[in-house]
């Protein structure tokens, strides 16, 4: 990506900000474990070094300190979606709660709500506990609305929120003067708030989690990669780390892993970065609480207000690769860090003449009913838990303690949540999922484009939401 002020001077194509600005967290982070030294034995073998891992082995040491856990990570901690996401920890669950009402029971969708909204302080607390400084405000979310459809529908999920039981605190509408009063973008007709979101910095609560886990005696490898998960073990070029518990925290990467390359599809979310913004850009934007961001059109976009006052925006848009391709080379792509910049712009004049420092992506994991997952096998001692669909960093820290409870055979609350146990089918064989999933990208790009032309909510979009969760 070229910036947008006609130059690439100071341009970080595919370095995210958040990798690149935490080098000064205490203490200073260790780059790069030592990999697996050869077989080895543990209680609990946990696959994967993002914030699923971590959390994970957090619960469980902080549960029983005499606990044998290794964690195998094969590029280094926060390598994946733990570091290069939008840095919003929030209280939404990709699964709505009437799907969850559903296939359970409405008492079973609501605790899996109130377990979400809960684990946004939970992160907050144990960040504060440990001394990890990750820059975290909790601001909560503003969702604009633009245009009249998108009115509409902001206005229509406050009504549905009602007969939830879930009451202006919770979730309130906002018209036109208060929605601006917190963030002037062109064209505001209203929107929507929630307290439930912080504006975290990823990569400084990732490896500062990952020191927690060292610091109460249990062990990560980095440059270790795994290529098969079984029943008692995981196998990696090094050896095997021998376990009674193997747990899979792989999310998007499960799809490049033998018996679950099915399981999830890795489509990327792209993000970009501007320079430190003056007081008087902020002063036209606003965030004040550094509340994080977006609206409702169909394509999603989300951004946030950084500690440094950077504006942080990110959106889907760039394409599914065949075969859940995942490549260093799909972290930037042009066309859409472009738009995304366009937008931004579209939405904030003010931020013209100003530079985007910042461009990257990566791949997020997306189970085929869009519903994530935590659960134990306990005949065979496989773990896992995944499929986010991008709202991982709260998420991750519920499957943790999940997990934990899990394993340790606490029968808590928490292992009754609707989630827990649950399985999502297969996505489509090739080419049928390629086809499928970029169909649905293109149709919701489509449908905002309609709906700017009409002023009524989109017919494509309502057309294909129920193929796209």
């Amino acid at each position: 990506m070229t910036d947008p002020r006609g130059g690439s001077a100071g341009l970080r194509p595919g370095v995210s900000l958040w990798h690149d600005t935490a080098e000064d967290a205490p203490p200073r982070p260790v780059l790069r474990r030592p990999a697996l030294p050869g077989d080895t034995d543990a209680d609990v073998a946990i696959v994967g070094g993002g914030l699923t891992g971590l959390w994970t082995a957090y619960y469980l040491l902080e549960a029983d300190p005499t606990l044998r856990v290794v964690v195998l990570e094969k590029e280094e901690v926060g390598f994946g979606a733990s570091g290069r996401n939008g840095g919003w920890c929030s209280a939404l669950f990709p699964a709505s709660l009437d799907t969850l009402a559903a296939d359970h029971s409405r008492e079973a969708a609501l605790a899996q709500h109130r377990a979400m909204r809960d684990t946004v302080d939970e992160v907050l607390r144990v960040a504060e506990a440990e001394g990890i400084d990750a820059r975290a405000a909790k601001g909560g979310t503003i969702d604009l609305a633009r245009s009249p459809a998108q009115l509409a529908r902001a206005r229509a999920e406050v009504a549905h929120a009602r007969t939830w039981g879930r009451d202006e605190a919770e979730l309130a509408f906002l018209d036109a003067d208060a929605a601006r009063g917190v963030l002037a973008a062109t064209g505001t007709l209203g929107g929507t708030w929630t307290p439930d979101c912080a504006a975290v910095h990823p990569v400084r609560l990732t490896r500062g989690l990952a020191h927690a886990v060292e610091a109460r005696g249990g062990t990560v490898h980095e440059g270790t990669e795994v290529t098969a998960i079984e029943p008692g073990a995981a196998r990696t070029p090094h050896g095997r780390v021998r376990a009674e518990v193997v747990v899979r925290a792989t999310e998007a990467w499960s799809a490049t892993l033998p018996g679950s390359r099915r399981a999830v599809i890795p489509v990327y979310s792209l993000v970009i970065a501007t320079e430190p913004l003056p007081a008087e850009v902020w002063a036209e934007i606003g965030l004040a609480r550094r509340e994080t961001f977006t609206d409702h059109r169909h394509l999603i976009v989300y951004g946030q207000r950084t500690a440094d006052d950077r504006l942080v925006f990110g959106g889907r848009g760039a394409p599914y690769h065949l075969r859940s391709r995942i490549d260093p080379r799909h972290d930037v792509d042009e066309r859409t860090h472009q738009r995304l910049w366009a937008t931004l712009v579209e939405m904030f004049p003010v931020l013209r003449g100003h530079r985007v420092t910042h461009a990257w992506g990566g791949p997020l994991g997306i189970p085929r009913d869009w519903c994530a997952s935590v659960g134990l096998d306990r005949t065979t001692g496989l773990a896992h838990a995944g499929g986010y669909v991008g709202d991982g960093l709260s998420t991750t820290n519920l499957a943790g303690r999940t997990l934990r409870d899990l394993v340790l055979d606490h029968h808590t609350d928490l292992v009754h949540l609707p989630w827990v146990g649950h399985r999502s089918p297969a996505w489509e064989p090739e080419p049928l999922r390629w086809l499928g999933v970029n169909a649905g990208l293109r149709a919701m790009t489509l449908a905002d484009a309609e709906e700017r032309l009409t002023g009524r909510p989109s017919l494509a979009a309502r057309l294909v939401a129920p193929l796209l969760g």
